[in-house]
């Protein structure tokens, strides 16, 4: 009867490796605390130092718009000279101005002078109420088109789009690897519950073989065969989760809070042990992957508005190859104050101050050098542009043909895991027959152990390269 009990309890232990989770196993997962995928990344995105950095971006762009804008600004200028000599007033020059520039090149000019004073010039003699002018500013050579006001404000609008498409690739980059931790996490957790169910079922197995060997049925080798195993068992229990600590600290770097605090893993938090199933990824899903690469791939999209940029800087240098030809109408009136006469055209005839301004340098050395610079740098930039878009392509495929080839090995290693499972089941019989021995069936359970161990990487692995493939399609996919 105690025989039979033996061979009982032996052939538990052996379902319960069958079946991978022990019972106990799945009484504790009632007071563990699962952190999925999905909530691993919501507490990167929202606390991770560098995606707050990578959102620093976007506002740090918008600030350069604020201040190529601020050339735009209207501005307001006054000027006053005094001249006293031996009690003697000489003069006193009071001039106002305020430009207003406009989007489109010329300026809006006003102001008021008043002047007094017994050596005053004869330009400078104004009427005693002073002297009051309104007119335009007209650039009719450079800065017709396009000037430097223009130019920054172009480029900074820009410069937004490459700040964002540079805070993608950050968070990309962020995800990619806090992803690969993630998965890392859960091959050594799984490792280590596989280890740790072995150990557990070669202690009951011990236990069954001194049972054995008391009622003369298995010789007393037989005992240090079972325990050896079990030392065994304890030594790769022990390895497996200094492994898993190592990756809990992998993952809790990525971990923090409000305030840049960061956070730690408790004891008590394990991976979801759902998610690195085999998923594959069609022929389509690739087409529409590559499409979207070369549409909204953040590297793709940075040389793009780079070479907008250089587009832009390109007309400017080539406006400087223009010569300066400004000129400037002024309708003069006595006082500050509007009258109605002023819009008159009698009155705007013969009431005006004129301005005309002409200059070109001789060799237009610094202008020309300028141009053939910017058409270097931007026929540079696409050239950079296009491969940049080769590269792109052909790191999607590769990252393709290597989740399809883990796919084929995932495959392979299932099936190599169910032979070893039958292998060590048919060892079992024979050695329940008597036609075996324990150190065949330790044998053959090293090679399954081995075998889910290799498979459990495999998983892990083939859920790094599904990642792997997103980012170098341009985005990690983020529920």
């Amino acid at each position: 009867m105690r025989l039979k009990n033996s061979y009982i309890r032996l052939w538990f232990a052996l379902v319960l490796l069958v079946i991978g989770v022990p019972l106990a196993k799945a009484q504790e997962q009632d007071s563990v605390q699962v952190l999925t995928l999905q909530e691993y990344h919501r507490l990167i995105l929202q606390y991770h130092p560098v995606a707050s950095q990578a959102a620093l971006l976007t506002e740090q762009a918008r600030q350069e718009l604020r201040i190529a804008r601020g050339a735009f600004d209207p501005t307001v200028s006054s000027k006053l000279y005094r001249k006293e000599y031996n009690g003697k007033e000489y003069y006193n020059l009071w001039s106002n101005t305020l430009r207003i520039p406009t989007w489109f090149g010329p300026e809006l000019v006003a102001g008021f002078d008043k002047n007094s004073g017994l050596y005053l010039s004869t330009e400078n003699v104004l009427p005693p109420e002073g002297l009051s002018y309104a007119g335009i500013s007209v650039p009719l050579g450079q800065g017709l088109f396009i000037d430097e006001r223009r130019a920054t404000i172009r480029q900074a609008k820009l410069m937004q789009g490459i700040a964002e498409a540079e805070r993608v690739k950050l968070i990309n980059k962020l995800l990619l690897d806090a992803t690969k931790d993630y998965w890392e996490w859960l091959q050594q957790y799984r490792t280590a519950q596989l280890y740790q169910e072995a150990m557990e079922l070669t202690g009951v197995r011990l236990q069954a073989v001194k049972a054995r060997v008391q009622e003369g049925d298995l010789a007393a080798i037989d005992t240090v065969e079972a325990l050896v195993a079990l030392q065994d068992r304890e030594l790769l229990l022990q390895q497996a989760l200094l492994a898993l600590q190592n990756a809990r600290l992998e993952v809790a770097v990525h971990l923090w809070a409000e305030d840049q605090v960061p956070l730690e893993l408790q004891e008590g938090t394990i991976p979801a042990l759902l998610g690195a199933e085999v998923n594959p990824v069609t022929e389509e899903e690739l087409a529409e992957l590559l499409a979207a690469a070369r549409i909204n791939h953040p590297d793709l999209l940075k040389l793009g508005l780079k070479g907008e940029q250089l587009e832009v800087e390109r007309r400017y240098a080539a406006n400087k190859l223009l010569p300066k030809l400004n000129a400037e109408y002024n309708v003069l009136q006595r006082d500050f104050y509007l009258h109605p006469e002023v819009m008159e055209q009698d009155y705007l005839q013969g009431n005006y101050k004129l301005g005309l301004s002409f200059s070109v340098p001789l060799f237009l050395r610094q202008e020309r050098g300028k141009l053939q610079l910017t058409k270097a740098k931007l026929q540079a930039n696409n050239m950079e542009l296009v491969q940049q878009s080769r590269e792109i392509e052909y790191a999607v495929l590769a990252a393709y043909n290597e989740l399809q080839a883990l796919e084929e090995q995932l495959e392979l290693q299932q099936r190599l895991v169910a032979n070893a499972l039958a292998l060590r089941q048919g060892e079992q019989i024979r050695f329940e027959s008597g036609e075996s021995s324990l150190f065949l069936i330790n044998a053959r359970e090293v090679k399954l152990l081995e075998a889910q161990a290799k498979l459990y990487a495999l998983r892990a692995k083939y859920a790094k390269a599904k990642t792997t493939l997103f980012w170098a399609a341009g985005e990690i996919p983020v529920e």
